[in-house]
């Protein structure tokens, strides 16, 4: 797997892992693993999401053949839509 580090800065941060689950489910599978959101695409990637104090620490993974960096953009343009009145910014390490 290849994987994507990101961080996204939010009072709320197990609401918009909540809301990214839910809005992909049908997509595969989702719910808590060790105290992280984990989503689990049937395509192979995985997103997992951690929520911190004023954080949400995010992984992007996908297949040995896939582009982590467009899947990247993908988790990252879905979590800004669904916090626009925050004015959430996605940053990838």
């Amino acid at each position: 797997m290849q994987t994507r580090h990101g961080t996204m800065n939010t009072e709320r941060p197990e609401r918009y892992a909540k809301q990214l689950a839910g809005h992909w489910a049908r997509k595969g599978s989702s719910g808590e693993e060790d105290g992280a959101t984990v989503i689990r695409f049937d395509t192979g990637q995985v997103v997992v999401m951690r929520a911190e104090p004023g954080t949400l620490r995010i992984e992007a993974s996908v297949p040995d053949d896939g582009d982590p960096d467009r899947f990247a953009q993908v988790v990252k343009d879905h979590l800004e839509r669904f916090g626009t009145r925050e004015e959430l910014d996605v940053v990838w390490a």
